[in-house]
């Protein structure tokens, strides 16, 4: 069913708060230090089952390049890397777990996992909050649930996520439409960043905007439901672009790729653009013997952060535009020279 790799990273998240504690919109700079004693006491060493032992960071200890990375790859939130003095996080090795502290709320459980798991990130990240709830105690109100800073988020205080690459409902003009719809079932559609994000390279964020009232259950039910009806609807616009602007879409394609393989300078949102394309691209059979898998690293490896810590320190925009050009050809270099050692000709 999700052949074409329409869902990419799928989340789930718990937001939770200590109890006897001020949130963390109001709470002291002793209480907020107190949060973080109590996670490094009670957690950082916990043996989590699937998830093992967790490395303990804090925000305030790193360097402004770190936190960007940390952000590009989803393991933090901006919020937490620019407004959160006092917080911190702890991660699994392979980065599937990120544990936020003093964001938004005390506590921010976050599972990543790649395709469209839902059920198994919802699992995963159950093991977790029992992990912490076993060693402190939640705000938690016996009508309306866990208790959290933004009202929307009372209740299981879940969010579930999913990444999803839509470029046939962008290309056809249909988002626009879809996403009231969307918002009309209680779901948001947000950039590839969370909110106030954009939606770079056609990769929207679809996750549940209510949690009071309903189960975990019922929220990943709802949520992979209406994901099956984007994907066909996203499938259906593919056809129709294929059949009405064939050569248009086909041209546009390997303008795309001639870009990426030929380019000196270019911008973070024409890059994602152009592996949008190529993507679509190899989706549709235009493309061949180029690797989905170094898409994927390029919409991730050619934002500012990553260049700027693989060239050593900070640059200027036109700097990281030339270098992030280069970096995409090499790339690009890369996956050719494989292909012809593999008897494979581009």
């Amino acid at each position: 069913m999700y052949r074409q790799k329409l869902c990419l990273d799928p989340n789930k998240y718990y937001r939770a708060n200590f109890k006897d504690f001020s949130f963390s919109t109001l709470f002291s700079q002793e209480e907020a230090v107190a949060i973080i004693n109590v996670i490094k006491d009670r957690i950082k060493d916990a043996e989590i089952p699937e998830v093992g032992k967790l490395e303990f960071l804090q925000v305030e200890t790193l360097q402004p390049l770190e936190k960007l990375v940390l952000v590009e790859k989803h393991l933090i939130s901006p919020h937490l890397a620019e407004d959160s003095p006092y917080g911190a996080c702890l991660l699994s090795e392979n980065e599937e777990v990120s544990i936020m502290v003093n964001e938004e709320d005390h506590i921010r459980i976050q599972c990543l996992f790649s395709g469209l798991q839902l059920n198994e990130a919802l699992q995963r990240a159950n093991v977790i909050d029992d992990t912490i709830e076993g060693q402190i105690d939640y705000a938690y109100d016996e009508e309306r649930g866990y208790l959290t800073s933004c009202p929307t988020n009372v209740g299981t205080g879940l969010r579930a996520s999913v990444m999803m690459h839509l470029p046939g409902l962008v290309l056809t003009n249909q988002m626009n439409h879809l996403i009231p719809a969307i918002n009309q079932l209680g779901l948001v559609v947000r950039g590839i960043y969370g909110e106030g994000s954009e939606a770079q390279g056609n990769i929207f964020q679809i996750s549940n905007q209510i949690t009071l009232g309903k189960s975990e259950t019922d929220i990943v039910e709802d949520l992979t439901s209406v994901v099956q009806q984007i994907i066909a609807q996203e499938r259906s616009a593919r056809e129709a672009l294929v059949q009405t602007s064939n050569i248009q879409l086909e041209d546009r394609v390997y303008r795309s790729l001639g870009t990426l393989q030929h380019a000196r300078v270019i911008e973070t949102k024409e890059a994602a653009r152009c592996l949008s394309d190529v993507r679509l691209g190899i989706d549709l059979g235009y493309i061949k013997n180029i690797s989905k898998c170094i898409l994927n690293e390029l919409m991730i490896l050619t934002q500012p952060g990553f260049l700027q810590t693989y060239a050593g320190g900070p640059l200027r925009p036109q700097e990281r535009d030339i270098r992030r050009a280069a970096f995409i050809r090499e790339r690009f270099e890369l996956e050719k020279k494989d292909n012809t050692e593999g008897g494979i000709s581009l």
